[in-house]
């Protein structure tokens, strides 16, 4: 369409089609009217008589009322306590469930968890016997009075950091380094160290209760830990040859107090065996005695008998009766000459028997002989 047209007067602005868009105010009064007619007042626009600011009253006064019913309910959790101040000060202390404070600034509310909180901390501190050690520590621990917690130290958390190293300290004080770091001492540590922050903290009144105090790493500062790594070694070393020197001994002993009980016994053995022998042969004697004292003539020449033939039974000479001629001898001089080696003799150097010349039979020995080869027969059974 042409901007003007022929007929009708004036020029038309093609930028202004349509109606034109409302007045801001207008818009505001309108909206007020509308507010206070909820209010129960009467409604209007530019006719009413309370001018434009009036409108903004019943708005601010809205907005008031959703702020303040906003800021003075409260829900707080199981876990938390809800601690009231007015005006910044303390003023109670309020419970898990639906709470209603005044509005700020008159009344605010802080939230404290009661949920387990953990800090972990690492430090160096000196043993009993002046060593260094490298503690890296963990605490578990929970509020137990939110006031307390808020209010009665600066920073609980670096007061508890500062308080668990002075504890930890206290306890690795009265302790030397190999405990600590084989594990012998390290729970009475741990416990000591608990006990002892616990009764800081109740001192401080800082509203903590310690659940853990752990122990997550100890050791000696990388500077001289290969240093002691070789102590370690050597005390290994030291542990070992103890316990092998040990059961060389539990070997060694039982096997000496065996050899000595066997010797014992058989020097037992040898003297009652001794003292039954020379009893027997006192014995022996006492009969012998009273035989010679009823038959002296005939005991003299039986023991006499018994001696010579106890003496010639063990030598290896040949006796001949050089009465006795006309016999051939035969005598094995290989068995003679091996008896008489050997420092024994045995049946085979008996006398040899006599051998007549007229025959091959043997002839019989006289007494003497005899008796010497029945001494040589008894002693070779022996």
């Amino acid at each position: 369409m042409p901007w003007k047209e022929p007929g009708k007067g004036g020029k038309k602005d093609p930028w202004k089609q349509g109606d034109q868009p409302p007045d801001l105010d207008e818009v505001f009064q309108n909206l007020s009217g509308k507010v206070r007619s909820l209010f129960g007042g009467s409604g209007g626009g530019r006719e009413s008589g309370s001018g434009g600011g009036g409108g903004f009253l019943p708005i601010i006064a809205l907005v008031v009322v959703a702020w303040v019913a906003w800021d003075s309910v409260h829900i707080i959790d199981e876990t938390e306590r809800g601690v009231v101040q007015r005006f910044g000060k303390f003023t109670r202390e309020l419970g898990p469930g639906l709470n209603f404070t005044l509005p700020r600034p008159f009344e605010n509310l802080t939230k404290v968890s009661q949920a387990v909180r953990s800090v972990e901390d690492r430090g160096h501190m000196l043993t009993e016997d002046e060593n260094l050690v490298e503690f890296a520590y963990k605490i578990q621990y929970r509020v137990n009075n939110a006031q307390a917690f808020l209010f009665r130290v600066r920073d609980p958390e670096i007061t508890l950091q500062q308080a668990a190293e002075s504890a930890l300290r206290e306890s690795v004080g009265g302790n030397g380094l190999d405990e600590i770091l084989e594990g012998n001492s390290r729970d009475l540590v741990r416990l000591e160290a608990k006990q002892v922050l616990q009764d800081m903290l109740d001192t401080y009144n800082a509203g903590m209760s310690i659940t853990e105090f752990n122990l997550v790493d100890v050791n000696v500062p990388p500077q001289v830990r290969e240093a002691y790594s070789d102590v370690v070694r050597a005390r290994e070393d030291r542990e070992r040859f103890i316990e092998e020197a040990r059961v060389h001994a539990n070997s060694v002993i039982p096997e000496a107090r065996g050899a000595a009980a066997r010797i014992i016994e058989e020097a037992t053995g040898y003297r009652d065996s001794t003292i039954a022998l020379a009893e027997g042969e006192a014995d022996r004697f006492s009969l012998l005695l009273e035989e010679y004292r009823l038959a002296p003539e005939v005991t003299r020449k039986r023991l006499y008998l018994q001696s010579m033939e106890s003496v010639l039974s063990r030598s290896s000479k040949v006796l001949l009766d050089v009465d006795a001629s006309g016999n051939v001898l035969y005598l094995p001089l290989d068995q003679v000459t091996g008896a008489s080696a050997n420092g024994s003799s045995s049946a085979s150097s008996r006398v040899p028997p006599l051998l007549s010349p007229q025959n091959s039979t043997p002839a019989q020995p006289s007494d003497r002989q005899d008796r010497t080869s029945r001494a040589a027969n008894r002693e070779g059974r022996q």
